[in-house]
């Protein structure tokens, strides 16, 4: 495996600043001479994620995950460590260089997923060029975009929008040439490829042909599929040729479920005021950019999800939903709503009477951002879109109707975790469907009791199922030991860490768990006079846990006027912990000495006012308190 000369890791830290990094990722705000902001690896609703840019490490207090630039991108983007380096240098042109001998990384040697990446960034370019180019295909993509949809050719190139040729193996040819892996090949989502077949130009067969083609980013910006559009150069033997739209299938870079459309650039200008605007397709939000709506983003040409609403509200609290007014997006409205809720996102719909049937595309097509003002100013909350939709005509509904309306509700605000958010919800149900709000509060209470019982009363399968799915957030156990003390010390008071090395025997140690390892060999770097200080520790870092532990570690400075008073005090607790027992030991030995003639009672004797005068003058470090 090619090995990274350490010199060229330092560089890429200094060179890379995590906040750029971790801004890709997370909305992060000034907090003092930090970053903050939710954490995207757990979900929250206050920001408990921190990054300091001078010491070059992030830190999250309520999941406890820790690291610096390079750990969270092998986190956040599932890469390997010598990936990870290889990403970040390609991102922020830093030269990677290699040890002598052990070489770059081969083809072979490169991750599926990142293989992935690059062949839908070819793929990418590849239609967009043939969208732009001479052939009859690229003149009549440019005629339907600009004509057909009245959509601009800058939009196009923004978004690197393309076109599929009816009948090409062009880009199988482009992709053999460049040597991809045959996995990755297989399993990019570009092709059709029988089972056993042996990879060739024949044998690729393309999954898109005669379509308009729309690029699908992550949130960080990388191609990882299409949306292809069908068109009248659809070719009649298509597999899918009836469907308007045909989405990339699911593969080791891109689920469905997990990604919104055009996040990647919506979330640098949402904020407070400039809520995320949720459309229905990708087209629509598409529209909704030229006009200048910068906010809008699209689900996947599926249900919402609420991965998709977990990662939406990492960025920002605010999304107005706009759905077309048929009972299609009305549906669709309803089954978003309690799943943003839930996510703690604050919701509004624009056009959101039932009676109202808006398409954005033509709205923003005839009145430009004109229109999103005209919607906004009838736009509705949760709770007034849900009582509109539920029960259209409450003066003339029947007892029985409102009862049953009510309990529709009561389901849907229980989703809510704020009890302010639920009890503001109930008053402004109970006035929309002018109702007691005390009666509305006692049935609300009664269901939730209701509720609770039925699920104490479920067995938890789930939990006791080797098939649960795992939480997304990490059990954090913390060692509050002796070692873990000592191993911040000398992180923080570097001249602590030579007088520590000659004073504490290494077999004192206590090394069942991280801290301990660290110290234990972070000690003989001092002995050794090889410590090669704080900022340059990869080299004696062997495992993401102890990368982890460190960067918690260095990201805190310790609060303390006297280091050396409490890293004697550290050492005296750690003499003890070693030597207590073998005092009690000793003196059960001792009274049983009568009954066992083996027992060498002088010797013991000895041994235990050894220790119990060690332990009158406890370990201290040799400099001056």
């Amino acid at each position: 495996m090619p090995v990274i000369k350490p010199t060229c890791l330092r560089d890429l830290k200094v060179r890379v600043n995590i906040v750029d990094v971790v801004s890709r990722v997370a909305t992060l705000k000034k907090a003092g001479a930090r970053f903050k902001g939710l954490c995207p690896f757990h979900n929250e609703k206050s920001p408990s994620f921190h990054v300091d840019p001078d010491k070059g490490f992030y830190k999250c207090f309520g999941c406890g995950k820790a690291g610096d630039v390079i750990t969270f991108v092998r986190e956040t983007e599932q890469l390997s460590f010598t990936e990870a380096i290889e990403t970040l240098g390609k991102r922020f042109n830093v030269p990677i260089e290699y040890e002598e001998g052990s070489g770059g990384p081969s083809r072979e040697e490169r991750s599926l997923r990142q293989e992935i990446f690059d062949i839908h960034e070819t793929a990418a370019e590849h239609y967009h060029q043939v969208f732009k180019g001479a052939s009859a295909t690229g003149e009549w993509m440019r005629a339907y975009w600009t004509d057909k949809r009245r959509f601009t050719m800058e939009l196009a190139d923004e978004f690197k929008i393309g076109a599929a040729e009816p009948a090409d193996s062009s880009l199988a040819a482009a992709l053999l040439k460049k040597k991809y892996s045959e996995e990755a090949l297989r399993q990019c989502g570009l092709f059709f490829v029988r089972d056993g077949a042996i990879l060739g130009l024949g044998s690729l067969k393309p999954r898109f042909r005669g379509r308009l083609m729309i690029p699908i980013r992550d949130h960080q910006g990388r191609v990882v599929a299409f949306t292809a559009r069908q068109t009248d150069l659809t070719p009649q033997d298509d597999p899918a040729r009836e469907a308007k739209y045909v989405n990339s299938p699911e593969t080791p870079i891109f689920t469905k479920g997990n990604l919104l459309f055009n996040l990647d650039r919506a979330r640098t200008n949402a904020g407070e005021g400039k809520p995320f605007v949720l459309v229905e397709g990708q087209l629509d939000a598409l529209r909704s950019w030229s006009v200048g709506l910068k906010t809008a983003i699209a689900p996947q040409g599926t249900s919402i999800t609420e991965g998709q609403l977990v990662l939406l509200r990492r960025y920002h609290t605010q999304v107005e939903c706009f759905f077309d007014g048929d009972s299609a997006g009305q549906k669709a409205a309803l089954r978003f709503l309690p799943m943003a809720l839930k996510a703690g996102l604050e919701v509004r719909f624009l056009g959101g009477a039932t009676d109202t049937k808006i398409d954005p595309d033509l709205l923003f097509l005839e009145k430009g951002l004109a229109g999103y003002d005209e919607v906004r100013k009838g736009a509705l909350s949760a709770m007034a879109f849900a009582c509109r939709a539920l029960l259209p005509s409450p003066e003339t509904a029947t007892p029985e109707q409102k009862a049953r309306i009510a309990q529709e509700l009561h389901a849907l605000i229980l989703n809510a975790e704020s009890e302010v958010a639920r009890s503001q919800f109930l008053a402004e149900a109970a006035q929309l469907l002018r109702l007691p709000l005390s009666a509305l509060q006692r049935d609300f209470d009664s269901q939730r009791v209701r509720l609770n019982r039925q699920q104490a009363a479920r067995p938890s399968a789930a939990s006791a199922s080797e098939d649960a799915p795992v939480s997304d957030t990490p059990v954090v156990v913390t060692k509050d030991t002796s070692e873990h003390h000592l191993l911040l010390f000398i992180l923080h008071f570097e001249t602590l860490g030579r007088p520590l090395s000659v004073t504490l025997p290494h077999d004192w140690i206590d090394q069942t768990h991280p801290a301990g390892v660290l110290l234990n060999r972070f000690l003989a770097e001092f002995e050794q006079d090889s410590w090669p200080g704080r900022d340059h520790l990869e080299t004696l870092l062997e495992s993401h846990e102890e990368r982890t532990l460190v960067a918690s570690l260095l990201f805190e400075s310790p609060k303390v006027d006297d280091p050396v008073k409490v890293a004697n005090e550290a050492l005296r607790q750690i003499q003890a912990r070693v030597l207590e027992p073998r005092v009690r030991q000793i003196e059960l030995a001792l009274a049983n000495a009568h009954a066992d003639s083996n027992v060498d009672a002088n010797s013991l004797f000895k041994e235990l006012l050894d220790i119990k005068r060690q332990l009158r003058a406890p370990l201290r470090l040799p400099v001056a308190e």
